[in-house]
Formats: structure tokens, C-alpha cells, sequence
């Protein structure tokens, strides 16, 4: 756990689909086993943003933990920023204090440079493979999170960055004090790349899982997947509840978050189908990652548990 006198880990990526915002809500669904530190290891096999990863290290006594994800820009900057925190931070605060002072100009030309940097560097590893530190790459990612429009990562169907530049006065692109509090966290955690199945291996009966696939869109416009250009339809989250009911059948506690196709159909019953005999509650949110401000209203999404 983390010291009084250090700040709390938060994470150090805007994501689609984060739930930063929904923290307060989810932890009152949260077993009671792992409030009393009963439930020893932590398993989030799609991290993204790692909003309630960082809050349950921060709020409960859990001992170990592990997190992956198959988007590999993702894991590399995670494993960076355990291995390689203040060579990071020293990038990061150099291109901070290059582009700070810039006109808007000269911010779009130094902004676009290095998305084209970053996806011409880009190379696809066999998957599984282990990812090594990559101070440069994940400081463009971070760079160009923070400074793109919406601060959203988005990629085409091949792989490539390609979210405009965002007009923000001062964004902050060198938060060094939180990417320490992250280092601290992730040296007592397991990072992997790959599939979400190979977290297998290291669940049990004293294990929580949470589940935060891409998200089923709700809409033929809305695009919850873009953070990567593999797909995740209908049957990729058929073939997720299949796992789930794997884990379950193994003794884990296991938690789903996914949207809610209600709001726009209320005869859409894919999750009360897929995810029978489950509980499943509905939470408020918001969607805050939206082209359009008047589409940014609350809207519901699903927590899906067997406790």
C-alpha cells in the first residue's frame, strides 16, 4: 500500500471507456471479500486506464496483482514506466518544456510530427511476446493522449494513431509526481501481453477478476473498440462470457463492466441472455468522449457479477 506521504497512483492515460468517473459507484458493488482482505490477488486482463486497478491497490489490502491487455502500445507503456520511470519522466519534461511555449502553429506542426513519428516506429511482435521498455515510444503515446483532441486513443483498422490535434492552453504532459506513484505500484505487479484467456493460470478461489472488454456499441455510430483495430462483436463477447463462466466454475470472484443496449433498444436482452444467472445491476454515466456536447448525457452501463 502506498505510503501517507505519497500521492495516490491515478491513471497516467485518458482512455475511452475509463472509469475514473464511475469509481465511486463500482465500489459499492465491490466484494465484501476483497474491502476485508480476504481475496489475496488482483486480475484485470483488459487494464486500459487501470482507473479501478489503481483504486483497489489504493483502498484494499490486496497482495498480488496482475494486469494485461492485447493492445501493445498499452502494455509497453506499462512496463516502461515499471522499468524505466526516470528516464521517462526526463523525455516527457523535455517535450513539455518544447512545447509549452509554442504558438498554436507551431503546436499542430510539433503535435503531428510526432504522431507520424510514432506511427512510423510502430512493429507488431507475435503475440505473447514479452514487451521491453520503450522510453521514446511511450513518451509520444503519452504526449499525444494528452495533447490530441478529446485526449482519446483511437487507431485505424491498421494499427495507426490517427486522433487530430486538440487545442488545449497547458496540458499537462510530464505529471512526474503520479508517474512515480505508478512506477511504485507496478513493482509489485504482473504485466503481460496478450490474449485475456492466458489469465488463467493465475486464478483461483482467492482471486478477483474485473472484466472491462471493449464495449458492445449501443449504436451503429458509436465505436467503443477503436482503441485497437482487432474487432470485439457479438461473438467475441460470447466467447468472454464463455471464460467468465470458465472462472466461475473455478471458485473466482469475478466483475463485468460492459455499455448497456438498453438505452437505445429496450427489447435488447444480449446480456440478461448471455450472462443468465448472473447478477447484473445498472450505473449512471456519462459519456464524456463525444464529438457532439449534447451527446454527452447519462446513459447506463452494466456491472455484471457472481457474488
Amino acid at each position: 500500500m502506498s505510503s501517507s506521504s505519497a500521492p495516490f497512483a491515478r491513471p497516467f492515460l485518458k482512455w475511452a471507456g475509463g472509469k475514473s468517473q464511475l469509481l465511486a459507484q463500482i465500489d459499492q458493488y465491490l466484494p465484501e471479500a476483497i474491502k476485508d482482505g480476504s481475496i489475496q490477488r488482483y486480475v484485470e486482463p483488459f487494464i486500459g486506464s487501470g482507473a479501478l486497478f489503481f483504486h483497489v491497490v489504493k483502498s484494499y489490502p490486496v497482495q498480488e496483482l496482475y494486469i494485461a491487455d492485447f493492445n501493445r502500445e498499452l502494455v509497453d507503456a506499462y512496463w516502461t514506466i515499471q522499468q524505466c520511470v526516470e528516464d521517462l519522466i526526463a523525455v516527457l519534461g523535455d517535450m513539455q518544456a518544447r512545447y509549452t511555449p509554442l504558438s498554436e502553429i507551431e503546436r499542430k506542426a510539433f503535435f503531428y510530427e510526432k504522431r507520424e513519428q510514432f506511427n512510423a516506429n510502430r512493429t507488431e511482435p507475435p503475440a505473447g511476446a514479452l514487451q521491453r521498455a520503450d522510453v521514446e515510444r511511450t513518451a509520444q503515446l503519452i504526449f499525444l493522449n494528452r495533447t490530441c483532441y478529446n485526449g482519446l486513443y483511437r487507431v485505424n483498422a491498421k494499427g495507426q494513431f490517427n486522433v487530430p490535434f486538440g487545442r488545449y492552453k497547458r496540458p499537462t504532459i510530464c505529471d512526474a509526481a503520479n508517474l512515480r506513484a505508478v512506477a511504485a505500484v507496478l513493482q509489485r505487479t504482473e504485466i503481460h501481453f496478450g490474449h485475456y484467456t492466458e489469465c488463467e493460470e493465475f486464478v483461483d478461489t482467492d482471486t478477483m477478476v474485473y472484466f472491462d472488454p471493449p464495449y458492445r456499441p449501443i449504436s451503429a455510430t458509436a465505436r467503443f473498440t477503436a482503441y485497437s483495430q482487432y474487432s470485439f462483436d457479438d461473438k467475441e463477447q460470447s466467447e468472454l462470457a464463455e471464460f467468465y463462466r470458465k472462472l466461475n466454475a473455478k471458485g473466482a470472484t469475478l466483475l463485468l463492466s460492459n455499455s448497456d443496449p438498453k438505452n437505445v433498444n429496450p427489447g435488447d436482452d444480449f446480456f440478461e441472455d448471455t450472462y443468465a444467472g448472473f447478477h447484473i445491476e445498472r450505473v449512471q454515466a456519462r459519456r464524456r468522449i463525444n464529438s457532439r456536447a449534447e451527446r454527452r448525457g447519462p446513459i447506463y452501463e452494466l456491472l455484471i457479477f457472481n457474488y
